[in-house]
């Protein structure tokens, strides 16, 4: 019987979605999230090392500003980033703080991780957070970033951060059980991928198609961050956040959503 990579992973990246940790873009879902911090606080009473990457800040500057619809200009975006990571912060910190925990907002950008220099300062950040015991809540830092130097989604920014910090696992929650052979909306015999070889081509071909008007990211995004972290031999799983439990479940052995395993380099 598989077992599920989370169960003897130490340092793990785990990357919520948007319509996970708000009201279906009407602000935070503040009952979500706390859920999220008591299955971390379990985690890391059993010696894991959890670092999140959480989407949610311009969904939270939309309803605060008392916009209907996600803008397209990238100022108005930067706006609703900065009024929204004030309510992020404010509701993760909340909700660790429960469990005698500290958090600390990191907010990174592609510069941040292309240049040498910085992309040190940013290891040694994270790792001297995790050794402190606080629990990073990492977010683009889409108040200052441009066309040209935006990570483009959360899962990607997952990616990168897993690679800096030399995490053994990366877990993208999203809305979806995992990845199907096709996509279950269209398709009722799509069937789930229980588990897969990370960067397998075929794996980009059945996850092509586009995200929920909240969140940017798709199953593709996904497929992509999960390749870019087998190269530094790091496993994804893919799996829904709707799970009662799942990340304690997964972290038990269950085998849940869908298991993306570094191989080889890809």
């Amino acid at each position: 019987m598989t077992v599920s990579v989370c169960k003897e992973a130490k340092r793990i990246v785990i990357k919520v979605g948007s319509s996970l940790v708000t009201n279906h873009g009407e602000g935070l879902d503040k009952e979500a999230i706390n859920r999220w911090a008591s299955q971390v606080a379990k985690l890391r009473d059993t010696g894991k090392e959890v670092l999140m990457v959480s989407s949610g800040a311009i969904a939270e500057g939309m309803q605060r500003l008392g916009w209907k619809e996600r803008p397209e200009e990238i100022h108005d975006l930067q706006a609703a980033a900065a009024v929204g990571q004030m309510g992020l912060v404010q509701v993760y910190e909340t909700a660790f703080f429960q469990y005698g925990i500290h958090t600390a907002q990191v907010l990174l950008t592609n510069a941040d991780l292309a240049n040498q220099e910085r992309y040190d300062n940013a290891k040694a950040t994270l790792d001297n957070l995790l050794k402190l015991g606080v629990v990073p809540i990492i977010n683009e830092n889409d108040t200052v970033v441009t066309d040209e130097i935006k990570f483009g989604d959360n899962d990607t920014l997952a990616a990168l951060v897993a690679n800096l910090i030399g995490a053994d696992l990366l877990i993208i929650l999203t809305d979806q059980d995992g990845l199907y052979t096709d996509d279950p909306r269209k398709n009722p015999d799509a069937s789930l991928i229980q588990e897969a070889k990370a960067g397998e081509p075929n794996l980009e071909i059945i996850a092509g198609g586009a995200g929920s008007s909240l969140g940017k990211g798709g199953m593709l995004t996904k497929v992509l961050a999960a390749k870019m972290v087998a190269r530094h031999r790091s496993h994804t799983i893919i799996a829904s956040g709707h799970e009662q439990d799942v990340l304690l479940r997964l972290a038990s052995g269950e085998m849940i959503g869908t298991q993306l395993i570094a191989t080889a380099v890809v």
